[in-house]
C-alpha cells in the first residue's frame, strides 16, 4: 500500500484531445516549457557535476531519480535507458562524463517490476519480421534483476575506457517503497 498522496492534475497528464485547444502531448510539453522559461534564470552552472557522480538508471517513468537520491540540479550526470543496463552507448556516455567532465563515481540503479524482465531477445527477431531489418542492438532482457546489476557493475569496472572504476556501486530501487537495496557485486 502506497503512503504517497495522489499527485494533483497536471496539464501534460490529461488525455489526448482533452480540453479546448488541446494538441498533441508534445504540443503540451512545449507549452509547459514556455511557462517554465518565463520564470527561468540561468543558474550559472558548469557542465561538470558538483558531486562528480554519474547515475545510470532505467528510463521507467515511476522513478524520480533526483527526488529519490536527494539530488539537485547540477549534482550529477544521469544516463537512462531501458533497464538501466550498461551497454556500449552507456560506456560512451560514462567515458565522456569521466574523461571530459570530471566524474569519479558511478551509481547503477535497476528496479523492481522492470519491463525488461518480461521480454526476451526474441523481441529483435519479431522486429526483424515486422520491419524487414534486424536491429543492431541487443534487447538486454533479464530475469534476475540482482544478477543484471552485477553484470552492469562488471561491465563498468572492466571497461578500458573508464579511468575511474574504484567507486562503482549497484542498487535495485523498489518501485512500491521507494527504497534502494544495494547489490553485493561478489554474490
Amino acid at each position: 500500500m502506497s503512503t504517497h498522496a495522489p499527485r494533483p492534475a497536471h496539464p501534460a497528464h490529461s488525455a489526448p484531445g482533452a480540453g479546448p485547444g488541446a494538441g498533441t502531448v508534445t504540443d503540451r510539453l512545449v507549452e509547459a516549457n514556455r511557462a517554465y522559461a518565463a520564470d527561468f534564470a540561468d543558474p550559472g552552472m558548469d557542465a561538470r557535476p558538483v558531486l562528480r557522480v554519474a547515475v545510470v538508471a532505467c528510463m521507467d517513468a515511476r522513478i524520480d531519480l533526483h527526488a529519490a537520491l536527494g539530488l539537485r540540479l547540477g549534482d550529477c550526470h544521469t544516463v537512462r535507458n531501458a533497464g538501466g543496463v550498461v551497454t556500449d552507448d552507456t560506456i560512451r556516455s560514462l567515458t565522456i562524463s569521466q574523461r571530459a567532465l570530471g566524474t569519479r563515481s558511478v551509481v547503477l540503479i535497476h528496479h523492481t517490476g522492470c519491463g525488461l524482465q518480461t521480454l526476451t531477445e526474441d523481441f529483435r527477431h519479431e522486429l526483424e519480421l515486422e520491419v524487414g531489418q534486424r536491429p543492431a542492438w541487443a534487447v538486454e532482457a533479464f530475469r534476475d534483476v540482482d544478477q543484471d546489476v552485477r553484470q552492469s557493475m562488471q561491465r563498468v569496472r572492466t571497461s578500458p575506457f573508464l579511468p575511474h572504476t574504484d567507486d562503482v556501486r549497484g542498487f535495485v530501487f523498489d518501485v512500491t517503497t521507494g527504497l534502494l537495496r544495494e547489490i553485493d557485486p561478489s554474490s
